[in-house]
């Protein structure tokens, strides 16, 4: 899950055309109605983690070719107006749904939602900002989100439902990810989280 970093200065405030315009430079972002809020870089533990589920995951989707696992910074939108958008840390788009991607490779922005979406949380993270959040995947239509705890290490898979998000299961240790959306795909919370009990480079000398 993105930080967003709280600045002394006047907020940038956007609609619609003013977000399209923004400099192609500014890409670690979000905008909540209208007010661009720049994201704080995260721990090298978040990051371990995010590459950790590509390495696990990006394997099995590309050879089932069941579609592409992306990560941070791309925007999906979740309302025109007042502009709000969300960057996940990891999303997943179908070929089912989104075809070979060709005519998405030139997309700097989606306005439909990704099958799925991963966030990594940290202690730092306050409940109502990860409300907040989850809310906008709901108006998006994201149909599954998986909440990713690295100091509990569980893995909480969310579903879409129309009333919000229903607990399909808080998964630990060795237990499978059960997901509506990865159906048949292998990955426990112990593969994903031993990343952070591997000795460093340091260490192995």
């Amino acid at each position: 899950m993105a930080i967003t970093i709280r600045s002394t200065q006047a907020p940038q405030v956007v609609d619609w055309e003013g977000y399209l315009n923004l400099p192609s430079e500014l890409t670690s972002y979000e905008i909540i109605d209208g007010e661009v809020k720049p994201l704080a870089s995260p721990t090298l533990k978040h990051q371990k983690i995010i590459r950790q589920f590509l390495r696990l995951l990006d394997p099995i989707l590309q050879e089932r070719r069941l579609g592409e696992l992306l990560s941070a910074p791309f925007d999906f939108v979740v309302r025109r107006e007042p502009v709000r958008t969300r960057q996940p840390d990891l999303f997943f788009l179908s070929r089912e749904r989104f075809g070979d991607f060709r005519q998405l490779m030139d997309e700097p922005r989606l306005e439909q939602p990704p099958d799925l979406v991963i966030e990594v949380l940290s202690p730092s993270d306050t409940y109502s900002a990860w409300a907040e959040q989850l809310q906008d995947y709901h108006q998006l239509r994201v149909p599954e989100v998986w909440a990713v705890d690295m100091e509990r290490r569980v893995i909480e898979v969310l579903v879409y439902e129309e009333g919000g998000y229903r607990m399909l299961g808080s998964f630990s240790g060795v237990q499978s990810v059960s997901s509506t959306v990865l159906r048949g795909v292998e990955l426990s919370p112990s593969q994903v989280f031993a990343v952070l009990d591997a000795p460093t480079a340091e260490q192995s000398v």
